[in-house]
């Protein structure tokens, strides 16, 4: 465990000393978030902290290569520097975008493009597990139109998120560390292989968002930018598909053993799962209106919670409290006693209802005592 820790807080503290830098930098370029109304932020902002987490990622990366306990991990398969590729790629789509817009096929297709090199590098879904039957081995085309729209996916919806200060660093530490906890459990009795990359590259993004956020909690001082939440996601991901794909042979063929080999998926879906229904819910209400899809607007959820009366802090802190919900489930239903789990869940599910809701319950009430 230790050497991942000295990994994890190389990351953090190569982003966090770059990121006041990189802000420099940037203001010095002009590089600058201006408030618009559809936008939250009330002052000019500096943007592309990208690249600050990409130093920060990269230099861990680095640390990791020069270390005795991560040598083979680098030397028996090309998936970690393959995902350092991918995220040079993610990110320079990303600082492009952030400097002049691109079109949404042109970032799509950069997307594909860097999720294509992590499935050359042999970060790849390689069989899936379906009831009564043990394991079903994809063939070359469809592991890499899996392994492809599944980093795609987790790279639009960590950049979907990343809608109020803190926000998407938030989440993605928080779904990373859980993510760690899992795959670092699993290396241990031996399910990820010999020199499994999924922990290294987990406490490596865990330690970058950490040292991000310090700068970007409300009120942030810089964004990340497409730039960062791209990177992000791309890493995340890339990290799923090989945390997760160590262990399709060992699975049973019930129903219920495939639920749970999947289960922790649950834990990235903490990322994953709020913004995509944001999106969709932004589609449809788009379609309805007769906008395009692509017309920003202030109705996703991060501005409905503060409709509801929850501060700037406050309402990043509820969404960090129910990604840390989605991925403690993950982690639950993988390691503790499933009986257990079902009973607590209701009851925490409750507890975060209430919360979500408290300043509308609290004014509720009091307008119910005032009248």
């Amino acid at each position: 465990m230790l050497p991942y820790l000295v990994v994890g807080l190389a990351a953090l503290v190569i982003t966090f000393v770059t990121t006041p830098l990189v802000r420099w930098a940037v203001m010095r370029l002009g590089v600058i978030d201006q408030p618009s109304d559809r936008k939250v932020h009330a002052n000019p902002t500096p943007t592309l902290g990208g690249l600050a987490l990409i130093l920060g990622i990269l230099g861990a990366g680095a640390v990791a290569f020069f270390m005795p306990e991560f040598r083979q991990v680098f030397s028996q398969n090309s998936e970690l520097l393959g995902t350092a590729a991918g995220g040079v790629v993610i990110f320079f789509l990303g600082a492009v975008d952030d400097l002049h817009a691109l079109p949404a096929p042109v970032k799509l297709a950069g997307q594909v493009f860097a999720a294509g090199i992590l499935f050359l590098a042999g970060v790849q879904i390689r069989f899936l597990l379906i009831p009564g039957e043990t394991t079903v081995y994809l063939s070359d085309d469809i592991s890499a139109l899996l392994t492809i729209l599944w980093v795609v996916a987790m790279v639009n919806a960590v950049n979907l998120v990343d809608g109020l200060d803190g926000l998407a660093a938030g989440i993605v530490a928080i779904a990373a560390s859980a993510f760690f906890v899992y795959a670092f459990n699993q290396s241990q009795e031996g399910l990820l292989g010999g020199f499994p990359s999924a922990p290294l590259m987990t406490i490596i993004i865990v330690g970058a968002a950490l040292g991000f956020l310090r700068h970007n909690f409300h009120p942030a001082r810089i964004f990340m930018g497409d730039s960062g939440a791209m990177l992000l996601g791309l890493v995340l991901g890339a990290a799923t598909v090989v945390g997760i794909g160590g262990q399709g042979g060992g699975a049973g063929s019930e129903t219920a053993d495939v639920f749970l080999a999947y289960f922790p998926l649950l834990i990235p879906l903490a990322v994953i799962a709020i913004p995509l229904l944001d999106g969709l819910l932004a589609i449809l209400r788009r379609a309805r209106r007769r906008v395009s899809v692509f017309q920003a607007d202030k109705e996703h959820l991060h501005h409905r919670l503060m409709d509801l009366g929850h501060g700037h802090r406050q309402a990043v802190i509820v969404m960090y409290v129910w990604s840390a919900l989605a991925a403690g489930a993950g982690l639950a239903f993988s390691f503790l006693n499933r009986s257990q789990v079902v009973f607590a869940l209701p009851i925490a599910v409750a507890a975060i209802v209430l919360y979500t809701l408290f300043p509308v319950l609290t004014k509720a009430i009091q307008d119910r005592l005032s009248g």
